[in-house]
């Protein structure tokens, strides 16, 4: 819902001071709206409207970076989920109701997370709150996973090397899981948001103040602005790569997932 108020603010803000503008063109005297003054404006306020492009243009590709890091820690974590599961089939039996808790995880997880796609099958915990990287009852099961693995008895050399292998492949889920819960914080500043909407609203006024009123110029007041709200709605988007339109994908957990579930 955040990136909807966003562009719904974006979009108000910047017709209402185009029409702000409009309307006081009227009420100019003659000099005020001779064709020195207005070049003269425009060349000022070209100043703020390169400033203002350069700054949007920073922010898309600060929140693209973070969205594709996300995406690409995702699919480390679905890779060590799955090589995980390779070394516990590869221990044998003794590993079997480990394999189950990974599997209950991984399950939980995508339910969890998209929550508007169908549910992986079988048994597993299912929460009425709002989803959540940092579930406490998911890490606690991971947390399960990692004990049951340390408690591993080898029989021989070739199970004891494997157990050590299970230890760090745990690591690295471990590991993977807390840069995910990172990477989902906000990273667009409210403040540069804040600004650039009052910047946008200026040159909107200005662009109001000193053009024709004509239907051409509404509707090019019009089509600027739903650009610019779908522009803002864009980065406010992006930003939470859970959450709103634009999420990335869960196909690298169901893919270890059904790497889990293939028969052996």
């Amino acid at each position: 819902m955040r990136e909807y108020w966003a562009a719904g603010i974006v979009l108000l803000l910047v017709l209402a001071s185009s029409a702000v503008g409009l309307l006081l063109q009227g009420a100019l005297r003659e000099r005020h709206r001779s064709r020195e003054t207005t070049d003269a404006v425009r060349l000022v306020i070209s100043i703020l409207v390169t400033f203002t492009a350069l700054v949007l243009g920073l922010v898309t590709s600060s929140v693209k970076s973070s969205y594709d890091q996300f995406d690409g820690r995702l699919r480390g974590y679905a890779s060590d989920i799955t090589e995980l599961d390779l070394r516990l089939r590869e221990y044998g039996e003794g590993a079997d109701a480990i394999r189950a808790k990974l599997r209950t995880y991984t399950a939980a997880a995508i339910a969890d997370t998209w929550r508007d796609e169908p549910r992986p099958a079988g048994a597993y915990p299912v929460f009425a709150d709002p989803p959540s990287v940092e579930r406490e009852p998911l890490g606690a099961l991971l947390l399960d996973i990692d004990i049951d693995i340390r408690r591993l008895e080898p029989a021989d050399d070739f199970h004891r090397k494997l157990a050590e292998v299970l230890v760090s492949r745990m690591t690295d889920v471990f590991q993977q899981r807390w840069l995910l819960v990172v990477s989902l914080k906000d990273t667009i500043s409210t403040p540069i948001l804040i600004l650039m909407t009052g910047w946008l609203a200026m040159i909107f006024g200005v662009f109001g103040l000193s053009s024709p009123r004509n239907l051409v110029v509404y509707a090019t007041i019009v089509m600027c602005a739903l650009s610019l709200a779908s522009a803002v709605y864009l980065i406010v988007d992006l930003d939470s790569p859970l959450d709103g339109w634009i999420q990335v994908s869960s196909a690298p957990l169901r893919d270890a997932l059904s790497h889990i579930d293939a028969p052996r």
